[in-house]
């Protein structure tokens, strides 16, 4: 019965604590949203802009490293294409 009435007061205090914030931060309108309700918004919104902008850092790097890798595959297929000639004799008029 003690437990029961231990947290009963705690989660009392816990409630009265959060009207007071509210009521210092909100004033009249402090029934239309809670401080953590805003910061929540606001960190999920900048881990939303963070993942997003790693993605296209990420999309970039990889098609940039794709394109260099075909580049040089081009360019070793050339080499490879181009036969052998040896210099000729120099013709002088």
């Amino acid at each position: 019965m003690a437990w029961d009435y231990d947290s009963q007061l705690l989660e009392s205090v816990a409630v009265r604590r959060r009207r007071m914030r509210d009521a210092l931060l909100f004033g009249v309108e402090r029934a239309r949203r809670t401080a953590d309700e805003r910061l929540g918004k606001l960190f999920a919104g900048i881990a939303i802009t963070a993942v997003l902008c790693a993605g296209c850092v990420g999309w970039s790097f990889l098609q940039h490293t794709l394109a260099q890798q075909k580049a040089e595959e081009q360019e070793q297929r050339q080499r490879l294409e181009q036969p052998y000639e040896p210099p000729g004799p120099s013709v002088t008029p």
